[in-house]
């Protein structure tokens, strides 16, 4: 593989990546936390940024390190803990929780421009078709990379592209907050937990080595190259995110007299509807449509492939675990955004503190050997129960 190929896999699999992570949470959470710290929300992105990017970020590296298996990642803290939790992340990034949000949120962005209800698509409706379109789109997972990186991102791109150019260059100075720096810092890290990256993260890595392995890289330089191409893509989808975020937070922060009684899954739509006018509907209607797309594309194959592989081996073939997990998330659509986020909020506030320290406690001993890991989980979990507890 010459120069020119590698640095084409690089972009291949950075886009890739950032088009995985970038779903429904990430175009929700960025917009709300802006709305909420208005002229305050340089240290409420600061905090979005640690736990969106940098903590995701962390767990792809960890996983890299460990080649893609989660199961020997998730296995350190016990055999049948590890499971369960492995259980558990995979039912909330894909059919109970990541999947059939980003169908509502594509589907609130219509809402902006009228074109759902009685005159329009319904949300059943909506969901069945989107899960129809993940079918076809996952049923042949070696061109997943091919889809997302060369087809499907770039248009995601330039759909957002255009809704943030003319955001920032007409946006006004935001409002006052009454809100304190450290109190926009903190709500910014959990609006950071809310998007589910670290989740995605333990995942994602085994569909990019999986494509990886079957591309022309594989062939030429082997498992080191293939890890080291992972590893500056991943910095590259970093970049992209924390861009994107960044001016997604600073436009609802400005336009947030417009936002006044919006929900956050509606932000992206009632912006693009007062920035670029009602005939704007069909460029927002990409741009979210795309960006939750290539996200579920992904969830669904990563859970689909857990059904197949691991929990019925050779019980269940690869498109039949599709159905499945599309079958589920598609009535779990049917609550909306704000009935999905109602149970997902809680468990992620919970364990999330705990899943960063056993990412942190991995990458140390791939690196330095360092032994200590189920007390520190452990405890780091107990804490959370506790506080979550006090402070509801």
């Amino acid at each position: 593989m010459d120069t020119s190929e590698q640095k084409a896999s690089i972009w291949s699999v950075g886009l890739s990546i950032f088009a995985m992570f970038f779903g429904a949470g990430n175009i929700v959470f960025p917009l709300a936390l802006g709305q909420f710290t208005l002229d305050k929300n340089f240290y409420g992105i600061l905090g979005l940024l640690i736990t969106a990017v940098l903590v995701p970020l962390a767990g792809l590296l960890a996983m890299l390190l460990y080649g893609g298996d989660y199961q020997a990642f998730f296995r350190r803290i016990g055999k049948i803990p590890g499971f369960t939790i492995v259980v558990l992340i995979l039912a909330l990034i894909g059919p109970f929780g990541g999947i059939p949000r980003c169908i509502t949120v594509s589907y609130s962005t219509l809402e902006a421009f009228k074109m759902t209800g009685p005159e329009g698509i319904g949300l059943t409706l909506f969901s069945l078709l989107s899960c129809v379109a993940l079918f076809l789109f996952t049923y042949r997972p070696r061109r997943i990379l091919t889809w997302l990186g060369y087809v499907l991102t770039p248009i995601l791109l330039l759909s957002l592209g255009a809704i943030i150019v003319k955001g920032l260059w007409l946006m006004p100075e935001a409002d006052h907050t009454l809100s304190g720096k450290w109190q926009t810092f903190s709500h910014g890290v959990l609006e950071g937990y809310n998007t589910m990256d670290l989740l995605a993260s333990f995942f994602f890595s085994s569909v990019v080595l999986l494509c990886l392995q079957q591309g022309k890289l594989s062939e030429a330089k082997g498992n080191k190259k293939m890890i080291s191409v992972a590893l500056v893509g991943s910095l590259i989808a970093a970049l992209l995110l924390a861009l994107v975020y960044v001016s997604l937070s600073y436009i609802a922060a400005g336009y947030s007299s417009e936002l006044t009684s919006v929900q956050g899954h509606q932000m992206l739509g009632t912006l693009a509807h007062h920035l670029l006018g009602a005939k704007a509907g069909l460029l927002t209607g990409l741009a979210v449509l795309f960006a939750c797309m290539t996200t579920e594309i992904a969830l669904t194959a990563v859970f689909a492939r857990f059904l197949h592989e691991i929990l019925f081996p050779g019980k269940l073939s690869f498109p039949l675990s599709i159905g499945l997990t599309l079958v589920a998330a598609f009535f779990i659509s049917t609550f909306r955004f704000e009935g999905i986020s109602s149970f997902i909020v809680p468990i992620l506030q919970v364990c999330y503190p705990a899943l960063i320290v056993l990412t942190l406690l991995n990458i140390l001993y791939k690196l330095l050997n360092f032994q200590p890991v189920k007390f520190p989980f452990y405890a780091t979990f107990a804490l959370s129960i506790v506080l979550y507890a006090l402070l509801k």
